[in-house]
């Protein structure tokens, strides 16, 4: 019998009352499921396919204004929808337990590792003191912690990305359940760290027995941890299978778009007459450490410590590295919204690094940027039309008068059409989009000075893998048409062969390799890069 069985799960937004009536809607539309003990169920889908919303109502923690309004949901003998809410007390963090997908806003930020560990452990097995002291210690270095003892007193700030999911590890596991719920516990990590963290899992379901349910949209990583798969959309389950059967041979015709849509490592040709745009000539941005009452440097924090390298007219240069590794820096710095502590920039031929803010202004037309969070970069009050015309008017290329000012009008229009979206949402706010569509705008924003050069800051990495797809193309396509280079920072090494034409591999401030895609991906050079490229997940082949 199956440790979890999941049937005729029905989760609903109730009908609303008032001016603003609404009816009933089905989020999540009868589905069912089992997960043996130490099996990993992957359940896949895209943003508001209804993954997470299934993930707490097996847990009972749907918020007030969701309802479900029919199902069973069985954890061994007990069905959990019979259960009173200190019996289901009893149950979470007990029995099944849950990883969330961003442990900086899980965590108490007030609270020490040992309290924030040790709080399970007191509630469900009343332990005090050194024994809950010990327990935590265990627990913390069975998920690899470093230097377990010595951070027991540590606080969450005080820790890595990784680190911090480990301690969400730690937690889950503290009473050691027979379910644990893994909701995209690797989505905002580094491929290394993701890659431990995976390891970490699969460790523990083994060694323990789990069961577990893996909540993600990254089909690499279904490939390499699953043992069945469930892919979700819109509240259904469509496809329910084991793992390689599913990768040989997709059923649904969105379980082949899913697949069909993870980047293909097919090479770009090389560019055969290069013509320089950007150099960067021995970059360095360093950080004063300041001490004591009088606040003197006492050393320098060297975000990026010597780069060179080059983007030819036409050009796509990946810029890979992890978080950390000073990626981001070098596009501020060449955007001059960072101070360059030594080096130069060069555009066509000027050295940029050397203007003053005003000298400068000509070329934020020319290069321009497109971020990772979209929403972020966006203000909230303003209309798509308002964003999109707020740089052509900082730049001077707004029209302002008579037909100038419909002249304008059809170009904003003819801007959304060409990002994939309609000229009827010019007059729509940012959060009335999806975050593919909002990513589509902030590109609309970036070529709506028609620039030479866009510095791409991990624009792909909080998108769905359809909707990243979809953008990659996009910008693919731009280049073909508008003849744009680019500069893609990411950390994503799958997307790399189908965009880039060369690779610079970056860590702890400089650059340790770089040269063509192919070169680099087929042949890495420096161990790092060779690490890099082992930890990320692949799917070995499609039937």
């Amino acid at each position: 019998m199956a440790l979890l069985h999941v049937f005729n799960l029905t989760i609903e937004l109730p009908a609303s009352t008032g001016p603003d009536a609404s009816p009933a809607r089905s989020l999540v539309k009868g589905i069912g499921f089992d997960i043996d003990a130490g099996e990993i169920l992957a359940l896949v889908g895209e943003s508001g396919s209804g993954k997470s919303l299934t993930a707490l109502a097996l847990l009972r923690l749907l918020p007030d204004a969701l309802a479900i309004t029919a199902g069973s949901v069985r954890l061994g003998d007990n069905e959990l929808f019979s259960f009173s809410e200190s019996e289901m007390n009893r149950v979470r963090g007990f029995r099944a337990a849950m990883i969330f997908q961003e442990p900086q806003s899980a965590l108490n930020p007030v609270k020490t590792l040992e309290q924030q560990v040790g709080e399970v452990l007191t509630l469900h097995k009343k332990l005090r003191g050194q024994a809950r002291r010990q327990a935590v210690l265990g627990l913390l270095e069975e998920v690899g912690i470093p230097d377990a003892r010595q951070r027991l007193d540590w606080y969450p700030h005080q820790l890595s990305g990784g680190q911090k999911q480990r301690v969400m590890i730690a937690m889950a596991l503290a009473c050691e359940p027979d379910l644990l719920i893994a909701d995209e516990p690797t989505t905002a990590l580094d491929v290394t760290i993701q890659k431990q963290i995976l390891e970490l899992l699969n460790q523990l379901r083994r060694a323990r027995g789990l069961a577990v349910l893996l909540i993600t949209h990254d089909m690499g990583v279904v490939a390499e941890m699953a043992d069945r798969v469930a892919v979700m959309r819109h509240g259904d389950i469509l496809e329910y299978r084991p793992c390689q059967e599913f990768f040989a041979a997709p059923q649904h015709d969105y379980s082949q778009q899913l697949i069909h849509s993870l980047p293909k490592r097919q090479f770009r040709p090389h560019i055969t007459e290069p013509q320089p745009l950007l150099e960067v000539d021995n970059l360095k941005v360093w950080f004063p450490q300041r001490q004591g009452i009088l606040q003197r440097v006492a050393g320098y924090t060297k975000a990026v410590d010597g780069v060179s390298f080059s983007i030819h007219k036409g050009e796509t240069l990946a810029l890979v590295g992890e978080s950390g590794s000073g990626k981001s820096t070098v596009g501020r710095a060449i955007l001059a919204l960072e101070a360059a502590t030594e080096g130069r920039v060069s555009f066509d031929g000027q050295a940029i690094s050397e203007l003053d803010q005003k000298a400068f202004l000509p070329y934020r037309k020319r290069i321009q940027v497109i971020f990772q969070d979209p929403f972020s970069s966006m203000n909230p009050r303003m209309t798509i039309r308002e964003i999109l015309a707020e740089g052509m008017r900082s730049l001077g290329l707004a029209e302002t008068s008579g037909q100038r000012k419909s002249r304008q009008e059809e170009k904003l229009s003819q801007l959304l059409v060409r990002v994939g979206l309609a000229a009827e949402h010019l007059d729509r706010y940012p959060h009335e989009f999806s975050g593919g569509q909002r990513q589509r705008i902030a590109i609309a924003r970036a070529i709506a000075v028609e620039p030479e050069l866009i510095i791409c800051d991990e624009p792909t990495s909080a998108l769905d893998v359809s909707i990243r797809g979809q953008v990659m193309e996009l910008l693919l396509e731009l280049q073909r048409e508008m003849g744009l280079s680019y500069l893609f920072i990411t950390h994503d090494l799958s997307i790399i062969p189908h965009l880039a034409h060369r690779v610079a591999v970056m860590k702890n401030g400089v650059l340790v390799e770089q040269g063509l895609c192919d070169q680099v991906m087929n042949q890495p050079q420096d161990p790092y890069t060779q690490a890099l490229l082992a930890a990320a997940p692949v799917i070995q082949a499609l039937g």
